[in-house]
């Protein structure tokens, strides 16, 4: 009785990334959606992929672990002195190195930096090199277009700017890689039909990368979230996130125990903050008995990152468009009160 509603979901993330419905699938999380698009990539020993210092931990992982099993080599762009990769070593590295995969983290969990995932797309386009961004931080904060970004995977998650249901993704497929039949790993029978005993014939679509086991509220929980949030709409949620942002920024930056993180030209609704004095786990226990909502980055989190910038752990602070002015004094003042 829902079916119409649970396909309506593909059209509504396609119209949330400028992209159309047959290049979504629904995955479980953002690392999901990560890992699949991984899998389907026929890496070779000795391959190399192009990554920056700053990319999310799971993806560093995952890359390490296809390291030590399939032989590859993980390459990482340099960074700017004013936070960022250096997309000019992006640009040498790539034509000295003609790597497999280009991946970048848009905006990396651990501060508050915006990556140039458009700039890389664009020499990776005029390299013919696949291009996946982790888009898990980004999507729900401010416009994100994949045509634009010039992409052949894009992965995200519903839970967090979004404000949709937890245990749910999504992974944009580019037609490139389709027409290619790039296929996941352990496809099952949603992404494939079994035609003889030895053959199976994909499907077409960037539903081959999802599972046979499609949970419907959380399909149409997502679908809720972005039609609320294209409703509200992304360029009107990006100006208020800029707002709240400069305000706690500002007050930050002329507070006395508390030292702010984020570097880059550009930045993003997550704030990150040294504190000077006492325990992670005490301060975020005593913020959330004042009902405020934060989280800790620790060292491991971000370890090339955090050794840069010569802390162990950050207060993470994520202001969204729903808070008011009246929240933002409130978080100000327990931090100045606790610190």
């Amino acid at each position: 009785m829902k079916a119409e509603e649970v396909n309506g979901f593909y059209a509504s993330a396609a119209k949330l990334l400028n992209s159309h419905a047959r290049n979504i699938a629904f995955t479980s999380s953002a690392t999901n959606s990560y890992a699949r698009a991984l899998s389907c990539v026929p890496f070779e020993k000795g391959d190399k992929v192009l990554i920056a210092n700053e990319d999310y931990i799971s993806n560093q992982l995952a890359f390490l672990s296809l390291e030590k099993r399939w032989n590859i080599q993980l390459v990482r762009a340099r960074s700017i002195p004013e936070g960022g990769v250096d997309v000019a070593d992006m640009e040498r590295l790539m034509d000295i190195h003609n790597p497999r995969l280009v991946s970048l983290t848009h905006v990396p969990s651990n501060s508050g930096l915006v990556q140039p995932v458009a700039r890389v797309g664009q020499l990776c386009r005029e390299r013919n090199i696949p291009y996946l961004v982790d888009a898990c931080q980004s999507v729900g904060q401010f416009p994100v277009d994949v045509m634009n970004l010039q992409c052949d995977f894009l992965s995200g998650t519903f839970r967090k700017f979004l404000r949709g249901p937890r245990g749910s993704g999504f992974l944009f497929v580019s037609d490139s890689i389709l027409q290619r039949n790039w296929e996941p790993l352990f496809i099952d029978m949603r992404g494939a039909d079994w035609t003889d005993d030895n053959e199976y014939k994909i499907r077409a679509d960037a539903r081959r990368f999802e599972e046979w086991e499609l949970p419907y509220a959380l399909v149409l929980g997502s679908k809720a979230a972005i039609d609320y949030a294209v409703k509200v709409g992304l360029d009107e949620i990006q100006i208020r996130n800029k707002f709240l942002c400069e305000r706690v920024r500002y007050e930050i930056g002329t507070s006395g125990g508390l030292h702010l993180l984020d570097q880059g030209k550009e930045l993003s609704s997550i704030i990150t903050i040294a504190v000077r004095r006492g325990q992670p786990t005490d301060l975020l226990e005593a913020l959330r008995k004042k009902n405020i909502n934060t989280s800790i980055s620790y060292r491991n989190f971000a370890l090339i990152d955090f050794e840069k910038k010569g802390v162990d752990w950050a207060l993470r602070v994520s202001p969204h468009y729903f808070n008011t002015e009246e929240e933002i004094e409130m978080l100000i003042g327990a931090l100045q009160e606790l610190t």
